[in-house]
């Protein structure tokens, strides 16, 4: 079948009125977990997979990516009316869209960051329908030492990208990898680091880790940081810019779209990097950048295109090869995985129904976004003035709760709440946590595809080198390694020049 005749029976499945359900239920509580703050995409997808346990797994990551993409939008609403950021990524839009607010055009920078995350969404889906067929024959081509080289390059570039610190960044990744050794060895079955624990033979629970390192330790920090009262939302008229703001408008969500979608290509980033970028590309471009943080329309355009754009994009490394290139692309990967589905080149093939029905359904949830943004802001907004001390014993609760349906062990709800203690710990010393849960997963294939290169080489480890695809990936990783050094040690100068002067 060609692309077209899958995607057509990708729409069909995902226009059952069970899956059309499962889509708006997910859209929904990601507008929600957006506009929360204390929340966002990793933890809002992270806490509610054990709602997905019994569901048919088309269904769950149906209702799981709308609530990654619908988070885009919902961070936006509150972010502008009310200067209250709900997701990482929209802190980059408070810099324009909340002094458009006091100026009384709220309504417009809603509507510019609606109809822009639309336009990166939806193109980047199409970018998705019709790059990722194409690159399944590359994929294809891959063995072990490929898949090997490729995990390693993902650690380069998280341990690069992850956090302010190589150091900080590789103690994240050498922590995931850890944790991922805990249990049975693949291929002798030898049990390591059980400490004689029964609990521990079979390693720990993805779902566990993911709701205690992004869910609860969200939830701790939240109550330990003062939240501020949000104001009352300004009043929302006027949802289209006008003439002379429309060309400029354009521009930045085309280039917004472009550096979303290749962003959402490059394990170890985030949302937050492509809003950045697309800001500073923006501000560089224009002719008066003293007008950015005073309300420049560009400045909301852009940035909000670009991280939504970068959800569509990120669906390909995960897809193709089963290396997510991001918290919630992680947390994602382990929902496929609880349900039965292993992401990579074979995908495409074993289970075409279930990769054009996921697919076909972000293009059904980002026009429902686009509905129930603009008509509904006020009302969203009213939604971040829930009280704090009301709102967190309930997701603290959900949590708990979902933790313990696992497999209905005290051992699971012990595991949620040393994970979450871990990762608040580790975001108060600013070690990024996304690594770890990246390296948790990625961790098992790793030693497998090492351990499958070795025996096909006779233990010949540089052998790997010479393979073309393998031997480029270890490359670039070795090259990203030394450039992150490299940067590491000319900030440091830098700074202690800054202290001297």
């Amino acid at each position: 079948m060609d692309t077209f005749s899958l995607l057509m029976t990708g729409f069909e499945i995902a226009f059952t009125w069970e899956n059309l359900l499962f889509c708006l239920i997910g859209v929904s509580i990601g507008m929600l977990v957006g506009i929360l703050p204390g929340l966002g995409p990793s933890a809002g997808t992270a806490l509610l997979i054990p709602m997905t346990f019994g569901m048919d797994p088309i269904s769950a990551i149906i209702m799981l990516a709308g609530i990654f993409y619908g988070s885009m939008y919902g961070g936006t609403i509150t972010t502008i009316l009310v200067n209250v950021p709900g997701e990482a990524a929209s802190v980059i839009t408070s810099l324009d869209g909340y002094p458009m607010a006091k100026q009384g055009r709220a309504g417009v920078a809603l509507g510019v960051s609606a109809i822009g995350s639309f336009i990166g969404g939806t193109v980047a889906i199409i970018g998705v329908t019709l790059v990722a067929p194409q690159l399944v024959k590359f994929a294809l081509a891959f063995g072990p030492p490929e898949f090997f080289a490729l995990i390693v390059f993902g650690m380069t570039m998280v341990v690069g990208l992850a956090g302010k610190s190589l150091i900080r960044g590789s103690i994240a990744v050498l922590l995931g990898l850890t944790l991922a050794m805990v249990g049975m060895a693949p291929g002798s079955g030898v049990v390591r680091f059980s400490f004689g624990s029964m609990h521990l033979i079979e390693g720990f629970n993805f779902v566990t880790i993911a709701m205690g390192l992004f869910g609860l330790s969200e939830i701790l920090l939240g109550i330990e940081q003062q939240m501020k009262k949000p104001e009352n939302p300004p009043v929302v008229k006027g949802l289209f810019p006008t003439r002379k703001e429309l060309r400029p408008s354009l521009m930045s969500i085309g280039r917004g779209t472009g550096l979303g979608f290749f962003m959402g290509l490059i394990p170890g980033t985030s949302s937050v990097v492509p809003a950045l970028m697309s800001y500073s590309m923006e501000k560089r471009l224009t002719k008066d950048p003293k007008r950015f943080g005073k309300g420049a329309i560009e400045g909301v355009a852009g940035p909000e295109t670009a991280n939504n754009s970068f959800c569509g994009g990120a669906l390909i490394p995960l897809f193709l090869l089963g290396i997510p290139s991001s918290a919630t692309m992680a947390v994602l990967l382990g929902a496929f995985i609880l349900h039965g589905l292993q992401p990579g080149p074979t995908m495409f093939v074993q289970h075409p129904d279930f990769v054009w029905a996921v697919i076909a359904s972000m293009f059904i949830g980002n026009l429902l976004l686009l509905f129930m943004n603009l008509p509904m802001a006020k009302m969203w907004a009213k939604v971040a003035s829930v009280p704090f001390k009301l709102l967190f014993p309930i997701i603290i609760a959900i949590s708990i709760v979902g933790t313990y349906s696992i497999s209905n062990s005290l051992w699971d709800v012990g595991g949620l709440l040393a994970f979450g203690l871990l990762g608040y710990f580790l975001k108060k010393a600013d070690i990024p946590v996304a690594p770890i849960a990246l390296m948790f997963i990625l961790g098992d294939l790793m030693e497998k595809s090492l351990l499958q290169s070795l025996a096909l080489y006779k233990g010949n480890f540089l052998a790997i080198f010479t393979r073309p695809i393998s031997g480029t990936f270890l490359a670039l990783s070795i090259l990203a390694i030394t450039l992150s050094i490299f940067a590491g040690f000319k900030n440091k100068k830098d700074n202690l020049v800054d202290v001297e002067a």
